[in-house]
């Protein structure tokens, strides 16, 4: 296997969407040694360019052009370990370059989608850092609902079932990872904050810095990129008043808890506990 002097200063915070990653980047980011960028997607487009997936609609036959490409690899001395090479090629010019703008030797890539192409993330860099943010599923739909469809629990799931995507695909790879991980649950992010930043930092092989905890008394990393439009900016520091929040929106409204309901029912049991959480207590 090729590697490159780049990925073990690489560290990939992977949750889903509203699952508290901006939280958790901001405060790895005050760390002397650590540098981000708000959700760079870097990685994204190179994991669906035919190879290893698919896009679902594209400006050309999408189909037709991944079959030419796994041709194309079949027939290169190495086959894919040559694609992964030229690929890694690409992404090392990229976080190479943008480390050597920082005097920090770490960049922290946060980017949701991530969570959709673990193992092509793990194939391209298997020495990165990985941390893998889990957060209870009930509370990432109404988080998500709540964000970016005004708490309109329909129209979120018609637009994107991101519970249905990203639970089943981050517990499959946490099941089968060839590659060192650390699972750290939100419920823990935010009650024991300089505990999981510990066990991080000591993942990552850097030295602690407890008061990286107070993210807001350390500069804003750069702007651009979704990240969190609400909460992160309205403290300094983790709070736990988010915790019951989709518990108090559901028990007002019957509509909102039957559909919640309906779909954890469509969850694998084993996920969800491979996520950290027991689906007969979500509930309770």
């Amino acid at each position: 296997m090729t590697t490159s002097s780049t990925q073990n200063r690489l560290i990939f915070v992977v949750g889903p969407p509203r699952s508290g990653s901006t939280l958790l980047m901001r405060m790895l980011s005050s760390h002397s040694e650590i540098y981000s960028r708000p959700e760079p997607h870097l990685l994204t487009p190179l994991a669906h360019l035919g190879f290893y997936d698919n896009v679902n609609r594209a400006p050309f036959d999408h189909l037709q052009a991944g079959q030419a490409l796994a041709e194309f690899v079949g027939d290169l001395p190495r086959g894919e370990e040559a694609y992964l090479d030229a690929l890694r090629a690409y992404a090392d010019r990229m976080y190479a370059g943008i480390i050597s703008t920082q005097g920090k030797p770490y960049f922290l890539d946060k980017t949701p989608a991530y969570g959709l192409i673990l193992p092509f993330i793990a194939k391209l860099y298997p020495e990165a850092h990985f941390v893998i943010l889990t957060r209870n599923p009930c509370s990432v739909w109404d988080s998500y609902a709540q964000s970016f469809f005004d708490g309109d629990y329909k129209s979120a799931r018609d637009f994107n079932p991101i519970l249905n995507r990203y639970v089943p695909a981050m517990a499959d790879f946490m099941r089968t990872a060839t590659v060192p991980f650390l699972h750290v649950r939100y419920e823990d992010v935010v009650s024991s904050p300089e505990e999981t930043l510990q066990g991080i930092y000591a993942h990552i092989g850097i030295e602690h810095e407890p008061e990286s905890v107070n993210y807001g008394a350390a500069p804003k990393p750069a702007e651009g990129g979704l990240g969190d439009p609400l909460g992160v900016a309205k403290h300094s520091r983790p709070v736990t008043s988010s915790l019951q929040k989709w518990a108090n929106h559901v028990a007002v409204d019957s509509d909102k808890e039957v559909m919640l309901r309906e779909m954890v029912a469509l969850l694998d049991p084993r996920d969800i506990t491979t996520w950290g959480y027991d689906r007969k207590q979500l509930f309770e």
